[in-house]
């Protein structure tokens, strides 16, 4: 797998109330993914290059 995009450190940050197991990082990372790559095809369906907040 390449690099993750997401920050394990602000990750476990973000979560007060409870610890993060080591798979949560690849689940959260593949999800990412997953969102940025609809993104890309509702941008690109609607004759766009640019990612906006209403593509996910």
């Amino acid at each position: 797998m390449a690099d993750m995009i997401i920050s394990k450190s602000r990750t476990k940050a973000a979560s007060e109330k409870c610890n993060i197991s080591s798979e949560f990082y690849d689940a959260l990372d593949k999800k990412v993914r997953q969102m940025i790559s609809s993104a890309e095809e509702r941008a690109l369906a609607n004759s766009r290059k640019t990612l906006r907040p209403h593509d996910l």
